[in-house]
């Protein structure tokens, strides 16, 4: 499926001008019909899906507990 840079941005929550820009710099491939650039949607799969796996794996490590540190001696 193709989008427009409008379409775009929305579907990536990212402002239009930074579509724009990504694609003059081909880190975005796109196809140019004449009148607006179409971009094809499901290049951003894997990337979405490696960024939500990495989001998950952060949360879990942020909700491990901090080991003691058994250098730690208590003074009392």
């Amino acid at each position: 499926m193709y989008l427009t840079i409008k379409e775009t941005a929305e579907y990536l929550k990212m402002p239009e001008s930074e579509i724009a820009s990504l694609i003059r710099q081909r880190k975005i491939r796109a196809v140019h019909d004449g009148e607006q650039y179409l971009i094809n949607r499901d290049q951003f799969t894997t990337h979405l899906e490696q960024t939500e796996k990495y989001r998950r794996l952060i949360e879990e490590l942020l909700q491990e507990p901090v080991p003691e540190d058994i250098d730690i001696k208590d003074e009392d």
